[in-house]
């Protein structure tokens, strides 16, 4: 798979973050205490980072480089974490002592992540070059398809995020921590699977109880954490910011040796989430049922509808409400819903933003759309064939012959891939000898979901500030999987700011400087420099 950038540059959707680095001299020192953080054993280094308006600003600032955050790792090369604090910005002194902390994750289809060799910001995004591809990389034992069909030119080599919004943040004043994390194709020499579910969000939880036990070891401000992550990342960014604190992690956190601290984040980023695995197949197949596969060909439909009619019983036990006073959400007016209060305003943002001659331009290539007033109206019908071609086939997540990424993700074990939904046991092609899903994959749905620790009792641990974004073109997933997970919080009554990109695709994040700007914004933050 290719990178989605070339190194040392960032690709944001259609915009360029270039960035150029220089060392410095090390400071040395060390510390033998387990899970201390020293805070003197940085690598002072120099980067130019150019904003998304295209002024270049000269950072220095200090690195660590990865730093195992448990005491018994299972594999330190990925349960490791780099740090990043900026010292100077643009000539001068910046104090990062209390500035929000970016959590970055670089996680893609559910894929092994390190920062083991990272030697610079951004190490956690491979677009950046110095967290390419680790050495838990799919083989042919696995796939490398999970949520993302390989690498475009939004995220890096397996689908996650790329460094762009730890270039921004390091450039806005704000500390860049970047974890790394177990992944579903690694193996021990026993043949055993020890990156699938649920070591992801394990690590990650690790991480951030590291980061809070060295509260003023560590520079920034712990109790302003500020997750992220793109696709697979995008969902552990979401559960990661949904169960804060949750006991039912409790037990693998103690294995790893973890840190006794917290582990609830202040607020989260999430862009193209593909989480709710478990209703994801017929989520999927409420949204893109009609559209055909690229090659022309029809899924079979027999599947499809049998999946949606579970969607439409799992959407109703939901109980949501629509943001902006919509009212209640149900699988008949949920496409009314998406057309409402998301597809016709990223539309209508999309073409305002255009010249008159460029706007002439597209509406005459697409005619479903009517511009009256400064807004954009279609039918969703119309929208669906504006997409085209869907992406997966049926079952999309949990496939019939194990195929999917997901599959993998369950897997335990020697055993490669599993079923997780019933549906999708009973209807094995593999031959396999039960219909059944196993004893132990209830639990461990529950512990991949962030919508188990919103729905019903509430984690009161959450976080209560939400960006939330998705391209209007990503049939990675369904549109409704994030539309739901926003609903669900602006029902908690948590701030969510959710907006989809019109056209875009999956992993698209074309506006970083707004997702900076926000950070601030929800933390309080205001940037402490001196001259």
């Amino acid at each position: 798979m290719g990178i989605g950038a070339t190194a040392g540059v960032a690709a944001v959707g259609g915009i360029a973050l270039s960035a150029n680095a220089s060392d410095s001299k090390t400071s040395s020192s060390s510390s033998s205490d387990a899970l201390v953080f020293d805070p003197d054993a940085y690598t002072k280094l120099t980067k130019t980072i150019t904003d998304t308006a295209g002024t270049e600003h000269k950072v220095v600032y200090h690195f660590w480089k990865a730093i195992t955050y448990v005491a018994k790792p299972v594999d330190a090369t990925y349960q490791s974490l780099i740090v990043s604090a900026p010292v100077e910005i643009d000539g001068k002194a910046v104090d990062a002592s209390n500035a929000p902390i970016l959590f970055a994750n670089s996680v893609g289809g559910y894929m092994p992540a390190s920062v083991a060799t990272a030697t610079e910001v951004g190490g956690g995004g491979s677009a950046m070059g110095s967290g390419a591809a680790p050495s838990g990389a799919p083989s042919a034992s696995a796939s490398a398809t999970a949520s993302a069909p390989g690498a475009n030119g939004n995220t890096n080599a397996t689908g996650g995020a790329t460094s762009s919004n730890q270039l921004l943040a390091l450039a806005a004043g704000y500390v860049v921590i970047e974890p790394g994390a177990r992944g579903r194709t690694l193996k021990n020499s026993s043949g055993e699977y020890y990156g699938t579910a649920p070591a992801a969000i394990v690590d990650l939880k690790a991480a951030v109880r590291y980061v809070k036990a060295n509260k003023g070891r560590i520079p920034g401000n712990v109790e302003r954490i500020v997750s992220a992550g793109t696709s697979a990342g995008g969902a552990l960014s979401s559960l990661l910011g949904a169960s804060g604190d949750s006991p039912i992690y409790d037990k693998y956190l103690k294995e790893l040796g973890a840190a006794d601290a917290s582990d609830a984040i202040f607020a989260t980023g999430a862009w193209c989430p593909i989480t709710d695995l478990e209703h994801a197949d017929g989520a999927y197949e409420w949204n893109w049922g009609a559209n055909d596969l690229s090659t022309g060909k029809q899924v079979d439909q027999t599947v499809s509808k049998a999946l949606q009619v579970q969607f439409a019983e799992y959407q109703a036990s939901l109980k949501l409400r629509g943001l902006g006073g919509f009212g209640p959400l149900n699988a008949r007016n949920l496409d009314e819903y998406m057309v409402e209060q998301y597809l016709e305003p990223s539309a209508t943002t999309y073409l305002a933003a255009l010249s008159d001659s460029a706007r002439a331009t597209y509406l005459k290539a697409n005619t479903f759309i009517t511009w009256s007033g400064g807004k954009a109206t279609f039918t969703w019908a119309d929208f669906l064939t504006h997409v085209g071609a869907r992406k997966k086939d049926t079952p999309a997540f949990d496939a019939f012959d194990l195929s999917a990424g997901e599959n993998n993700e369950f897997g335990a074990g020697t055993t490669l891939a599993r079923h997780f939904t019933a549906y999708g046991a009973k209807n094995d092609s593999t031959g396999l000898s039960s219909k059944r899903v196993a004893s132990d994959i209830p639990a461990k749905l529950d512990l991949m979901n962030p919508m188990h620790h919103l729905v019903g009792k509430a984690n009161p641990n959450r976080s209560k500030h939400w960006w939330i974004r998705l391209g209007t073109k990503d049939s990675d997933t369904s549109l409704t999987v994030a539309a739901n997970l926003a609903a669900r919080l602006d029902n908690l009554g948590d701030d969510v700011n959710h907006i989809y990109y019109w056209d875009e695709g999956h992993g698209a994040n074309t506006d970083p400087a707004d997702f900076i700007t926000w950070i601030a914004q929800v933390t309080g933050h205001k940037a402490r420099r001196g001259k």
